[in-house]
């Protein structure tokens, strides 16, 4: 019994040995299997820390040759800018030293004619005292004759009379006269500026070009087509040139006919919103474009005519009437310059008790020979009035047109009106532009007209070329002869220049006698 339990206790020793022995081993196993899948894990950690810093720095290279790229465009164009920015100022800084040089050429000419005054008062002075002289000595020869006849003193004394009365009476003509023209020159410039208060008038100032605005630079590829066959294409259907340059998202359109302009640009911008660019689209897109530019022209025409309250037009005349809207005459819109006209002339009109309304239709039909004197030979004034004349206006209205640049004699004094309307709608500041080349030139021509006189000592073009100022030499030209120098310049100005209004010539006389009290 007692080695039963022994053996009992043995084994159950012997058991829990070997048990702890296996679960020591089993732990140690489980202990180097999750070391090993520890060290695993952290290789595996390892690798996807270095990949990742790898992308991070792929794309930080990336990123940063992106922005070096994004940084070379915008300098490149801030560069652009700046050039262009300095091209400009350049140009500036040349035109003001041009109009430094010319101030200074002014200021030079000042002093010369001040120096050249003063020489003139010195001269004056000499001869006040020969005259002083002169007179004591024709006192002492009165005295000497004072032993003649009755009869001959009295003769003597009727011729110094009549003399006198002569130049008094010449003295009060000539102050009638300049009071007459003074009361005409009120009364007119009343008319024309009642006239000129009541029209109020916009003016636009367009170019021979025109800007189509692109979506983005690729469409351009789309306009010149493969091998230019689009551009090629549109320029043929339009009649104008289109110009592809270095301009970002834009295209110019270059026609000196500004109808056919704006239906190419019309064309044009319907052909980039439909997207379908090619050869037979342009042509069914100009087409189209035509017949609306046709009835856009008539409506023009008509609300023209409603506008200065002008009715019974031909269909035809009021086509030519909305066709002025796209054409310019030194910048000036030929409609907006027709509808001013019109206005002025009927204003006039009914200051001076006529027709306002036969007024207007000649004012608003003044210029009609522009819609079509690109098409037919002569002037616009005489194709204007064989318009007129066709399409069944009065005698009246026909023979105002044709005199309005005075190529015919006037024969009424509507045609008289429409010269005057004409010429201050076109010379009023502001409604024509000019080139400074032209302006200079100008001014240049009208100096120089007046330097060919003799005894003109200077002259100056002022007020923008629509006055010239011509001083003359008092000791070498007269009053009279200054009258005639007057009228003979403002010939030479009328046959030797073209210009818009009229330019006022003052021929300036002037004698000074200065004594200083002591």
């Amino acid at each position: 019994m007692l080695l039963n339990i022994i053996v009992t206790f043995v084994v159950a020793c012997v058991a829990l040995w070997v048990g702890y022995v296996l679960r020591k081993y089993v732990a140690e196993k489980k202990i180097q299997d999750a070391e090993a899948k520890a060290v695993h894990i952290l290789d595996e950690a390892r690798k996807e820390v270095q990949d990742k810093r790898r992308e991070a720095e792929l794309e930080a290279k990336d990123l940063l040759y992106r922005m070096r790229q994004d940084f070379d465009r915008e300098t490149k164009d801030r560069r652009q800018e700046i050039s262009n920015m300095e091209r400009r100022l350049t140009q500036k800084e040349e035109n003001i030293d041009r109009r430094l040089d010319l101030m200074e050429k002014k200021e030079k000419e000042i002093e010369s004619k001040h120096e050249n005054i003063r020489k003139q008062e010195e001269a004056i002075k000499l001869k006040d005292t020969q005259l002083h002289a002169l007179i004591g000595e024709e006192k002492e020869r009165l005295q000497k004759i004072s032993s003649l006849s009755a009869e001959e003193a009295k003769q003597i004394l009727l011729n110094r009379l009549s003399e006198e009365l002569n130049n008094e009476k010449a003295a009060l003509i000539k102050k009638q006269e300049e009071e007459v023209r003074a009361l005409s020159d009120k009364k007119a410039r009343e008319i024309l500026s009642l006239a000129i208060q009541k029209c109020a008038a916009e003016h636009t100032v367009e170019s021979t070009v025109s800007v189509v605005t692109l979506p983005n630079d690729e469409l351009k590829g789309r306009v010149i087509g493969r091998e230019g066959r689009n551009i090629r294409a549109f320029e043929m259907a339009t009649g104008v040139d289109v110009i592809i340059d270095d301009t970002p998202e834009a295209v110019t359109i270059s026609a000196f006919d500004t109808v056919r302009r704006e239906i190419a640009r019309l064309s044009l911008e319907k052909l980039l919103t439909d997207g379908r660019i090619h050869p037979g689209r342009i042509e069914e897109i100009v087409e189209k474009t035509k017949k609306e530019m046709d009835e856009k022209i008539r409506e023009e025409g008509e609300r023209a005519a409603f506008e200065v309250g002008v009715n019974n037009l031909h269909p035809e005349i009021i086509k030519l009437l909305g066709r002025l809207k796209y054409r310019t005459s030194f910048g000036q819109n030929a409609l907006q310059h027709s509808k001013e006209a019109s206005f002025l002339l009927g204003s006039m009109a009914s200051e001076l008790g006529l027709d306002f309304k036969l007024a207007r239709r000649i004012g608003l039909l003044h210029d009609i020979g522009k819609a079509v004197d690109h098409q037919v030979e002569g002037t616009h004034a005489k194709i204007g009035a064989e318009l007129a004349k066709k399409y069944g206006e009065s005698a009246e209205v026909v023979m105002s047109i044709e005199a309005h640049h005075e190529e015919v004699v006037a024969q009424s004094i509507y045609a008289v009106l429409a010269i005057a309307a004409d010429a201050i709608s076109a010379a009023r500041p502001g409604a024509r532009r000019e080139t400074l080349e032209t302006y200079v030139k100008r001014l240049e021509k009208l100096e120089s007209i007046a330097n060919l006189f003799k005894g003109v000592e200077k002259s100056f073009a002022i007020q923008a070329g629509r006055e010239i100022r011509v001083i003359v030499q008092p000791d070498k030209v007269s009053d009279g002869e200054a009258n005639n120098m007057a009228r003979e310049i403002r010939k030479k100005i009328e046959e030797g220049m073209e210009y818009p209004g009229q330019i006022k010539v003052t021929v300036i006389r002037e004698t000074r006698s200065i004594e200083y009290a002591k």
